[in-house]
């Protein structure tokens, strides 16, 4: 046997050995296991006497890059990769370990561009791997394998052991880290199979495979139903109108993305999308889909007795964080998520949370948040890996930033694509006709501009936005007020910049 036979034979027996040996001691904080089955996810909890541990043996390892391990395939998981290599931090040392088959990509790209008709210009990969949305390189599979990455594709984590350092994925490999970096990021939140949220034709949008079955189906649509009036369900159901379907949203609430706009702004949108042929059933709740003679669903029974007649149903009611398989290293009772500290710390050294996971101090508002947007995404992972690569110590000082993008594919009439910075407390003054420019300015009791929201800006006023809610000027509401027009308001607001009245 050669010498590179035996290695192999050794390194086999090694892994062998590490998996049976789930039976050893350790102490219950140390790891968690999650299992999926066909019922849902659970979280096992075993007693002390019960976990599992690897062999020390360097060989009884599957990954080669061992120094730092990013579990989750992601936005954040991008950017952080893309930090290690500036730093030079990457070659042989980095890891990432995904359920996903393919490298990281901009995920907003899911509900927006990958939703167009292909006669008008549909976005595909790998034309949005990261980090194109921020302006930066395309980072293909061959990126990585340049850059001496080493990505474990549609293999992901299923067991922790902190005490070893090590991790278990689906396929059963052992991976061993010396920091660990948790970027699992969130789930669709699903309705319940009884009630045929499992159906064929009900879609539920977190990945591209999400979205090619969902493009599958709007090929062949008649009557689309989305479930929700938040970003989801507005970005999906503009994009359906790009295939000139009949489309319904129904939602709880009394308007479309009820946390964040004004019902005053919420009613210009939805006169625009009736104007695109959507209709809109409020304050309905689904009862139950029910299914056609074929079994693919027909219909949506809400609990008010009508029915809504559909073929393509798109569930957009929020999502979850993805926690397991590491809820023993801390998780934030009432945000959700992972808790770190302002460098994405979490409670055991070594091991850091970014992006949708983390729950974070939100510095400027003195909260625990989580985020779920690729602008954070971004950010966190850059700042995390900076912390974790050099002797950095600032703390994380995220603003809030949302956006939206609709109704761009080729012919439309009217392209929607709005921006807000900032946090939406206190009195709305609302400014502009949506003609196509409209503004809303958030001020507290204190005079103080919170938020600012505007629609159709130019790159110079969508500038503007992020300075001013991290100032927080005093502004003359009364002025805001009686603005003639929205480039006015934003002059107001500017020129409040200056008076040395900011936070």
């Amino acid at each position: 046997m050669t010498s590179a036979l035996r290695r192999k034979a050794a390194e086999m027996a090694s892994a062998a050995a590490a998996a049976q040996c789930f039976s050893s001691y350790s102490t219950p904080a140390t790891w968690a296991l999650r299992q999926r089955g066909g019922g849902g996810a659970r979280v096992l909890q075993f007693s002390s006497r019960r976990s599992f541990c690897v062999s020390a043996t360097a060989g009884g390892f599957d990954n080669q890059n061992r120094e730092y391990v990013i579990v989750g395939g992601g936005n954040a998981a991008g950017y952080a990769a893309r930090t290690f290599v500036e730093h030079g931090m990457a070659d042989g040392r980095l890891c990432i370990v995904s359920k996903e088959p393919v490298p990281p990509y901009e995920r907003p790209a899911l509900t927006k561009g990958y939703l167009f008709p292909p006669e008008k210009k549909p976005a595909r990969l790998p034309g949005f791997h990261t980090c194109v949305g921020s302006g930066g390189q395309r980072q293909t599979a061959e990126w990585y394998k340049e850059n001496g990455i080493e990505v474990l594709y549609e293999d992901p984590v299923v067991a922790f052991d902190g005490k070893t350092q090590t991790l278990k994925t689906s396929s059963g490999k052992i991976l061993k880290y010396g920091s660990l970096i948790i970027s699992t990021g969130c789930e669709a939140s699903r309705l319940p199979e009884k009630i045929g949220g499992k159906l064929p034709g009900v879609h539920y949008i977190r990945d591209v495979a999400d979205a090619d079955a969902l493009v599958s189906s709007l090929g062949s649509a008649k009557k689309v139903l989305v479930i929700g009036g938040g970003y989801i369900g507005m970005e999906v159901a503009a994009a359906a109108c790009g295939w000139n379907l009949d489309t319904t949203i129904v939602f709880p609430e009394d308007h479309i993305m009820p946390r964040l706009f004004t019902p005053s702004l919420a009613k210009k949108y939805e006169d625009l999308y009736q104007q695109n042929g959507v209709k809109f059933i409020k304050g309905a709740l689904i009862d139950k889909l029910e299914a056609g003679s074929d079994g693919r669903v027909s219909s949506a029974l809400l609990k008010d007795g009508s029915v809504v007649e559909a073929d393509t149903v798109i569930v957009g009611i929020g999502a979850k964080p993805v926690v397991g398989p590491f809820e023993a290293v801390g998780v934030n009772p009432k945000v959700g998520g992972i808790e770190v500290d302002s460098l994405f710390r979490t409670s055991v050294p070594g091991i850091f949370a970014i992006g949708d996971v983390a729950a974070f101090p939100l510095k400027m508002y003195d909260r625990i948040a989580r985020v779920e947007h690729v602008d954070h995404a971004r950010k966190s992972a850059h700042h995390c890996v900076e912390t974790l690569l050099t002797s950095q110590t600032k703390a994380y000082d995220y603003l809030p930033y949302f956006y939206s993008r609709v109704f761009e594919y080729e012919g439309s009439s009217r392209k929607v694509w709005w921006q807000f910075y900032g946090d939406n407390v206190g009195e709305a003054v609302e400014v502009g006709n949506f003609d196509p420019k409209i503004a809303t300015f958030w001020i507290d009791s204190d005079s103080r501009l919170k938020g600012v929201f505007l629609e159709s800006g130019t790159s110079e006023e969508f500038s503007l936005l992020p300075q001013l809610a991290k100032s927080q000027p005093l502004v003359d509401k009364s002025k805001l007020q009686s603005a003639a027009s929205v480039e006015d308001a934003l002059e107001i607001a500017r020129s409040s910049l200056h008076s040395g009245a900011s936070v």
